[in-house]
């Protein structure tokens, strides 16, 4: 399988480029790609939202993988931050379908990210990828997300959506910004705790994405795990794991008043269940949370 990545300098597409043999990566910035990735991969140059990508990088690709999209928890959402975190995916993605469209010999499949934001803040209720689409600001980036990647079955592609929850893992991600006040004995419960928590191991994610590309799947799947936590049972398992108290919980208003917008990602609530991936029998390598971040932590 020869694959193309978008997004292969982050967290996630790190850790798929190493999986797969030599793929393209399609990068903003080629000295930073090839600082990152090395010999891993063939690095081509592309600005995702400023037109296609070039017809050269889709030569024997068989799967294409697009990950790309502006870091949605990392500073204020300012109106002009909104727009290029709705740009860099709706965007980025109208404009690689339009590549693949202009091409005599088209890829076999594309395995497009989107996210567990897709569903909003949804309390107590337990969600699949037959539930619908949330209301707010990342639910509706989301849905546009979506709709921009289904185009490509339109040119024959078979197209999947990864709905990527929380992804624990070494060297960064999530865990990495809550590691260092948990460390300190200062960590807790974000707001009530009573939030759910769609988590999923960097293995896990990546396994879920090789999934994709080498069975018949097609539409969304949950990339999370089968065992979704509350907030406040993630803090006390992150603490146990740690050997820390883990009791200093960050209230709601303080959050909204640090953080603006983006607190509404950390106290949303989504119970998502990964359905597709348990029918067609992936077997999840990091099932529970606790065994998940002893194995993280142990590295």
């Amino acid at each position: 399988m020869k694959a193309l990545v978008t997004g292969g300098t982050g967290f996630i597409g790190r850790q798929l480029v190493r999986t797969l043999v030599r793929p393209v990566v399609l990068t903003r910035s080629l000295e930073n790609a090839r600082r990152l990735l090395g010999e891993q991969a063939d690095c081509r140059l592309w600005q995702p939202e400023e037109g296609p990508p070039p017809a050269t990088a889709f030569e024997g690709v068989d799967v294409v993988f697009h990950l790309a999209g502006d870091p949605v928890v990392e500073g204020r959402w300012s109106k002009s931050k909104k727009e290029r975190i709705r740009r860099s995916r709706v965007e980025s993605t109208r404009n690689l379908v339009a590549g693949m469209r202009a091409l005599g010999s088209r890829p076999k499949a594309l395995i497009a990210s989107s996210a567990t934001g897709f569903y909003g803040d949804r309390g107590e209720t337990e969600l699949d990828e037959s539930s619908a689409a949330g209301d707010d600001f990342l639910a509706d980036v989301c849905a546009e997300w979506e709709a921009a990647s289904r185009t490509a079955a339109d040119l024959g592609l078979r197209v999947v959506q990864v709905r990527t929850g929380i992804v624990l893992g070494r060297g960064g991600g999530a865990l990495a910004k809550m590691l260092p006040p948990f460390k300190l004995g200062a960590g807790g419960p974000l707001g009530s705790g009573r939030q759910w928590m769609s988590w999923i191991h960097l293995d896990d994610i990546v396994g879920l994405y090789m999934l994709a590309a080498e069975s018949g799947l097609s539409g969304p799947v949950a990339g999370v795990s089968p065992g979704p936590v509350t907030n406040a049972e993630f803090s006390k398992t992150l603490g146990r794991v740690l050997r820390r108290p883990a009791f200093m919980p960050a209230p709601a208003p303080l959050l909204r008043l640090a953080l603006g917008e983006v607190a509404a990602v950390l106290l949303a609530s989504q119970r998502v269940i990964p359905r597709a991936a348990l029918k067609a029998g992936y077997a999840f390598r990091h099932p529970a949370l606790e065994g998940a971040l002893r194995e993280i932590l142990a590295g």
